[in-house]
């Protein structure tokens, strides 16, 4: 009965493609998959394209962008709009004279069939970690929902994947594109794109990509693996790469992406969209790589509600484990009751990681509590909504912006 549900699905979405002149064969449209990184690869290489002269679009959880110019839509999903407005977007695209588009590929929207009918000129894979497994039940369908979508690349397209991921190479198995692969790691002598850190501090990154020295105010080993993804694809686009080199020293993350700022107490804030473990890890890691020795974590985070539960608990183990002080509070609790979610996230940890802990359910006291814990040379990161200017409780979206709250606090 799904089958026959999908090729139904598929089969509108090729209609809507004729009806639309199929906007997407004259656009060179890149896709972008995996757990985390998909906003910030897409984010960049739409950047790296206008700066370079091209007229392009960028679909991502962010926002829609034509040509500099904000594209306003109702996002009826988080990341891959819904296909009819997806093709609208294209075709606007198309009428504005853009050339290139870099879109984010979810994984609902592979297993929902709304990119169906549209031609990627590439594909790029960033990671597969724990998230989402309310919708796809289990780890096995969650990653054939990603590989779908390197298997519909057509021969003439390109699939660029992170081989350092444990998924890397299977993602690329018994694909029609051509593969290519990139990575940092000790299989990256095997990599077609690969990559050595030189420096990394709180000023940036000074990367080696194939023997060529990059820098870039991008922070932290999971931007550095976002930027070898964005400088391979770029390659692979024949992209001016002395001018992309040039233009990644000055190029700037999406807003909410590790976001970070200094109060007037001299602790450094950070703002990121880590909702994952493995997000919530990297961006840990990170910080610890960039604090003095005498600075603290203190990290602010929750957990979404009505979303895969089985996270929770390990979200709030490595919290705990990489800070110094971390407080437990509400992100989006939805239909949940927001202590509820709070005390699952406490469920596993030992008296040693439970004694770090402090729970507030209001997000917004939960960040002045953070500021008045910091001290100079402290580092406050505040995970988990990233660029969202809301909070949705008991089906209500309530204004709500991190980094607003930390700046009224100012």
């Amino acid at each position: 009965m799904q089958n026959i549900k999908n090729i139904k699905i598929r089969l509108l979405n090729i209609l809507r493609s004729l009806h639309f002149s199929n906007p997407s064969k004259k656009l060179k449209v890149i896709g972008v998959t995996g757990t985390n990184g998909k906003t910030t690869m897409v984010t960049l290489l739409y950047n790296l394209a206008i700066a370079l002269g091209y007229k392009a679009g960028l679909i991502s959880t962010v926002e829609v962008l034509i040509n500099g110019k904000v594209f306003d839509i109702k996002r009826l999903a988080p990341t891959t709009p819904e296909t009819a407005t997806l093709y609208k977007i294209l075709n606007k695209m198309v009428e504005e004279k853009c050339e290139y588009v870099f879109m984010e590929v979810s994984s609902h929207a592979m297993d929902q069939n709304r990119v169906a009918g549209i031609n990627f000129t590439g594909g790029i894979f960033s990671n597969l970690t724990h998230d989402h497994l309310d919708y796809h039940k289990n780890f096995e369908n969650y990653f054939r929902a990603k590989k779908k979508f390197f298997e519909m690349l057509p021969k003439e397209s390109f699939a660029l994947s992170n081989i350092d991921d444990d998924h890397g190479i299977a993602m690329l198995d018994g694909i029609k594109a051509d593969a290519f692969t990139y990575g940092f790691e000790d299989k990256a002598e095997f990599a077609d794109f690969y990559g050595k850190i030189l420096k990394s501090n709180f000023l940036g990154l000074e990367l080696d990509f194939n023997g060529e020295v990059i820098k870039s105010k991008l922070l932290g080993k999971f931007n550095a693996y976002n930027l070898l993804a964005v400088w391979s694809a770029s390659k692979l686009l024949n992209f001016d790469i002395k001018k992309v080199n040039h233009i990644l020293e000055n190029i700037n993350p999406p807003r909410g992406r590790f976001d970070h700022f200094m109060s007037p107490t001299g602790a450094l804030v950070i703002v990121d969209y880590a909702h994952t473990p493995d997000a919530l890890e990297k961006v840990l890691l990170t910080v610890k790589q960039i604090k003095s020795e005498e600075g603290r974590i203190i990290s602010v985070f929750g957990c979404g509600g009505d979303r895969d539960p089985l996270k929770r608990a390990k979200m709030g183990k490595i919290g705990a484990n990489l800070s110094d002080i971390v407080i437990f509070t509400s992100d989006n609790p939805r239909s949940e009751d927001p202590d509820k979610i709070i005390e699952e996230m406490r469920d596993k940890l030992v008296h040693e990681e439970s004694v770090k802990v402090v729970t507030i359910a209001d997000r917004r006291l939960a960040i002045k509590q953070a500021m008045e814990l910091a001290q100079k040379g402290d580092i406050i990161l505040c995970a988990g909504k990233g660029h969202e200017d809301y909070q949705e409780i008991k089906g209500v979206k309530h204004h709500f912006d991190d980094i607003e709250e930390f700046k009224k606090l100012f």
